[in-house]
């Protein structure tokens, strides 16, 4: 997929308008992670250092159209002037005179935080109105917020059609990758999709398995395929209204050449919780009325491993087992390190994302090893189910 990208972008004395996601934890009023604020940084220098005028957009939180004083973005101006070095502005709102007064009183080089997007309900209502007041702001317009590229608002969809758009260093950085997982990537492919429910990933299986060889599928989910092959799955969590639609997905899986990794054996436990008792028991065998699966036993999670080491390309959503509650991450983690492994030694170009992913590679120690690790969430998830996403639709050349 070509799209624009600042190397096409002539910057030097423009106001560039930059969409960012500065959605960012906060405790007491401070930035509780800066990862977001940090992820933002290469736009942001890039734009100064070619002379630009660089404002910056973001929503925070949920505020529903009007303005709430806790979800202020105004906290964030100091610690995002600290990360740069430099100082940075604040106007108390994104449009009209107090926004237009400050982008008025900026130099090239100046950086000016404009107040959270989301007090005005024409943001999310992607208004036309609300798209030319942001607008009127600036010469050309740079999203770098990923994260937000599956929602049509004013500012990621909106705007692009009232001014030159490109990608940002960190959007660009997302979409390159996205690209070496799914859309050209070295062969064979595998896939690891887990979580608690085969219907909340529907798009996505049937999305994967005509771009895949492999596709290991654990947690929650596999519990469903396990039971629609007519196993006993004791008390674990299970869609069994899902039934049919899993044994759909297993005969489209075959037809398509993708090879479908289940569990075969399993971690059960009859309580939920940290240092629970537990053993592994054998799908089809050995599982009682009260057994919980709640990770992969060592035999499937050899298998796991064994593709990964033939194929060149990986690509992760979803944890294998019940990884918030040791000892039954002990799939996830190994799964994960092993993909690291391979990753550093250059056998494996490895992409993740997902809230609960990114977690559980932290978790491992071993997000950093990765090729890439989005933490994009939503976008992530409907990138790989194949979805044309707004955001990254108006960026295409």
């Amino acid at each position: 997929m070509a799209f624009r990208t600042l190397d096409e972008a002539e910057v030097g004395g423009k106001r560039a308008l930059v969409r960012v996601d500065f959605n960012t934890p906060m405790e007491d009023g401070r930035v509780a992670d800066d990862t977001r604020l940090k992820a933002a940084l290469p736009t942001i220098e890039d734009l100064r250092r070619r002379g630009a005028k660089v404002i910056l957009l973001s929503h925070f939180d949920r505020p529903k159209g009007k303005p709430v004083p806790s979800m202020s973005l105004r906290p964030l101006a100091q610690p995002l002037s600290e990360l740069l070095g430099a100082p940075v502005a604040f106007a108390d709102d994104c449009i009209g005179e107090p926004a237009q007064k400050a982008v008025g009183r900026m130099k090239d080089g100046d950086v000016l935080l404009l107040e959270n997007l989301r007090f005005h309900a024409g943001e999310e209502a992607n208004d036309p109105d609300f798209s030319r007041a942001l607008a009127a702001l600036g010469d050309l317009y740079v999203d770098d917020a990923f994260s937000v590229a599956h929602r049509a608002h004013a500012s990621t969809e909106g705007i692009t059609h009232l001014l030159p758009a490109y990608a940002g260093r960190s959007m660009q950085t997302e979409l390159e990758h996205l690209e070496k997982a799914l859309g050209s990537p070295a062969r064979p492919v595998m896939g690891v999709v887990g979580g608690s429910k085969v219907s909340t990933k529907l798009d996505l299986l049937e999305h994967l398995l005509g771009k895949l060889q492999f596709l290991a599928i654990g947690g929650g989910m596999a519990n469903t395929f396990r039971f629609a092959q007519g196993y006993d799955v004791g008390a674990s969590l299970c869609e069994k209204d899902m039934a049919e639609t899993a044994r759909t997905i297993l005969k489209t899986a075959e037809a398509r050449g993708c090879h479908l990794l289940l569990p075969t054996d399993v971690v059960v436990t009859q309580e939920v919780k940290p240092d629970a008792a537990w053993r592994v028991a054998e799908i089809g065998h050995s599982i009682q009325p009260g057994d919980r699966i709640v990770d992969v036993g060592p035999n499937s999670l050899a298998q796991i491993l064994d593709a990964m080491s033939m194929c060149k390309t990986l690509v992760w959503n979803g944890p294998l087992g019940v990884f918030e509650v040791p000892p039954f991450d002990r799939g996830t983690v190994a799964a994960a390190r092993h993909a690291a492994e391979l990753t550093k030694s250059g056998k494996l170009i490895a992409v993740a994302g997902g809230g609960d992913t990114v977690a559980a590679l932290h978790a491992a120690g071993v997000a950093q090893d990765f090729t890439f690790v989005s933490t994009a969430g939503g976008a992530f998830l409907e990138w790989m189910e194949g979805k044309t996403l707004p955001g990254v639709a108006a960026l295409q050349s």
